[in-house]
């Protein structure tokens, strides 16, 4: 039988959930009929978009319509109980999106799993709760972004959350999880906190970690973020719920009566003063992509990727005349008036007006393809599909990164430990943990999301990390990066390059995670990604998904770090603190050549669901898209609000970094009401 730590009981813990399945709505119900015209609109209603409407919405003269592709959730057990994160990617809540054929690797496409849901990725993600390093932020400043170093980002770290320490001062010890209390919120919207139930596998990972000279974080989210740690997840310390954007920043403030969502909308176009509308939008083909989803067949429900398995039990249920305005962003000053959108494809497209501004909170993927799709991008790209040129633009679409992973398979032997694979192996075990679950809210149940981690820093892992970064030194910028970039993408990116070298050089900076399940997977995954991808429009159809072609390890780099991470299992499992757990060395074995390691990471790579960087918050001449205050280049009232902002990409989960981002616009931007 499995080991419960605690036996918590309140009304509120104990509601099975057939009594959360309805969702009640007081005030304005969602998807009421709109007004003529808002102050805002913000497209996606994802984390960042739900953030930026709740906070502007605070004013009560400010009316907000933020609209959502998908459709909000029931509050089914799939998104609220841990145990079954991972369960719903490839459901009906994700874009069902795929990568190009990846020939760098196998030449197979891979799922890309994106939200498509009211709450977005929040609702579809491993809950993990992490903030990245000091060095993360500090390097989006240097790159010429002022206020967005670790001390500008902290307060809104601090803002989003309400983190509830660890519930006994006993696991606190045996997991080594400490806080420090003046880096943490207590009275932010989301849940912070820790399950109620933990795999001792994880002390002996940590313990691993540290004999082979791999130090154990004090508080992962404090910003010194290179070590082991059990991070947080954003979970509700009481119902062990997840505490995603749609529960805590929509849910709790529909009454609201200028706080407007409607879901099962496709936004089309920005609508632009002066530019001209695009025929094949106008005049869509019968027969095409009705729904926007991805259609190519090569989605399934992967879960995340952490290894063969799973540890999640089954659940019961043409040409046209037309203006052209091509300007240079470093003197235009285009006026958005607002949105155009539609249900399906095969609906008629509808116009909705913005009086201030239109807030672009799509997604990197999503945010892309509509700013191409408005004439907002690399030229060349919108010539092409005969789309109008209103910014001529190249950064969009382009500075694609990714957390690429490759799991493994050692699993563990020894049936003393308790084990995730018990809940799809053991019907009676399972059965147990549920009881539990729904009764007390304790117990495996709660223990879904992987977070015993570790961010390792190639000097501490590895022999050749000096020729790792002395090759990484004498790459020219160029080498790697998609043919035909415009010439200040290449100019940002020998900027980004220079300070990914550096750090790769730190003990004190994380080049690789491991994501530990328990049950013998030590997945890994690349932190600081040299490589870099694209994300562009296919057609002029807005139905059609995007071309995303991550490029995930075109830099060699990249993959000599992935080959350091997965000979460092092998010295992991060799120590005397996981030799008890008796690991079977099966993908990759215990006496791989180099060769065969290629091969596995070639067919292995998956993403870690973390695709960033492509509205780039940098200077203009460095490939930008956008500027500190997260305002489109040449445009006067249109903002990028998502992970697609990130310069570069830090080492952790992208969720709690989006609430700060989004709380971050919101506050340093409106000195009286609203964004200016």
């Amino acid at each position: 039988m499995y080991r419960s730590r605690l036996a918590l009981t309140t009304f509120a813990a104990c509601l099975p959930f057939s009594a959360l399945s309805t969702v009640h709505i007081h005030g304005r119900d969602l998807n009421a009929p709109l007004l003529d015209s808002y102050d805002y609109i913000v497209v996606g209603c994802g984390i960042s978009g739900l953030v930026v409407t709740n906070r502007l919405t605070e004013d009560p003269s400010v009316n907000v319509l933020c609209i959502e592709a998908g459709d909000p959730d029931r509050y089914e057990p799939i998104i609220q109980a841990p145990v079954y994160v991972g369960a719903d990617i490839g459901g009906i809540y994700d874009w069902l999106l795929s990568t190009t054929p990846q020939t760098q690797l196998d030449g197979a496409p891979r799922p890309m799993p994106q939200g498509k849901v009211l709450g977005g990725g929040s609702i579809l993600n491993a809950m993990c709760w992490n903030r990245g390093g000091q060095d993360d932020y500090n390097a989006w400043a240097a790159l010429g972004n002022p206020g967005w170093d670790w001390e500008g980002m902290l307060p809104y770290f601090i803002k989003s959350e309400t983190y509830t320490p660890v519930y006994s001062a006993d696991i606190a010890r045996e997991y080594a999880i400490n806080y420090n209390p003046l880096v943490h919120g207590t009275s932010g919207p989301v849940q912070v906190s820790y399950p109620r139930f933990f795999y001792p596998q994880s002390t002996n990972l940590f313990a691993a970690l540290n004999y082979l000279g791999v130090p154990t974080e004090f508080d992962p989210n404090d910003g010194s973020s290179a070590g082991a740690a059990f991070v947080p997840s954003d979970l509700d310390p009481i119902n062990q719920t997840r505490s995603d954007a749609r529960r805590t920043y929509y849910d709790p403030y529909v009454s609201r009566p200028n706080f407007h969502v409607i879901t099962g909308q496709h936004v089309t176009r920005i609508l632009i003063e002066g530019v001209g509308s695009n025929y094949v939008v106008d005049n869509p083909t019968p027969g095409g992509n009705e729904d926007g989803n991805g259609m190519n067949g090569v989605t399934s429900n992967e879960g995340f990727g952490f290894g063969p398995g799973g540890s999640t039990p089954a659940l019961d249920n043409s040409t046209i005349t037309r203006l052209l305005r091509r300007q240079s962003p470093s003197t235009s000053n285009l006026r958005i008036t607002g949105v155009e959108f539609a249900a399906s494809a095969s609906d008629t497209r509808r116009n909705i007006t913005a009086t201030r501004e239109v807030i672009v909170a799509a997604g990197s993927l999503h945010s892309a393809q509509l700013l191409q799709l408005s004439g907002i991008g690399p030229s060349s790209l919108l010539s092409s599909f005969g789309i109008p040129i209103a910014l001529d633009l190249p950064g969009v679409g382009n500075n694609l990164q990714d957390h690429c992973l490759v799991g493994t398979f050692y699993p563990y032997n020894n049936a003393s430990y308790p084990s995730p694979t018990q809940l799809t192996t053991n019907a009676t075990y399972n059965a147990a943990a549920e009881l539990e679950y729904n009764t007390y809210k304790t117990g495996p149940w709660t223990a879904g999301s992987p977070n015993a981690l570790a961010f390792n820093p190639l000097p501490l892992i590895s022999n050749n990390s000096a020729s790792i970064l002395s090759g990484a030194n004498d790459q020219d910028p160029i080498a790697f990066l998609p043919a035909g970039l415009d010439p200040t993408l290449v100019a940002g990116y020998t900027l980004q390059k220079q300070s990914l070298v550096r750090r790769l050089a730190e003990t004190n900076v994380a080049s690789y995670e491991i994501i530990n399940n328990n049950a013998g997977s030590l997945t890994v995954a690349v932190m600081h990604p040299f490589s870099r991808g694209q994300c562009y429009i296919r057609s002029a159809d807005p139905f059609e998904p995007p071309s995303i072609d991550p490029r995930w390890l075109t830099n060699p780099v990249d993959r000599q770090v992935l080959i350091e991470a997965l000979l460092f299992n092998r010295q992991i499992l060799a120590t005397p603190a996981m030799v008890p757990l008796q690991a079977a060395q099966f993908v990759p074995t215990v006496d791989d050549d180099e060769e065969a390691l290629n091969r596995i990471i070639n067919t292995g790579v998956r993403t870690e669901f973390h695709p960033s960087g492509t509205c780039a918050m940098l200077p203009l001449e460095q490939g930008g898209v956008v500027d500190p205050h997260l305002r489109v280049h040449g445009a006067q009232n249109l903002r990028v609000v998502d992970a697609g902002i990130f310069p570069m990409i830090p080492a952790a989960h992208l969720q709690a970094v989006v609430y700060a981002v989004a709380e971050k616009v919101n506050a340093s931007t409106r000195p009286h009401h609203g964004l200016h």
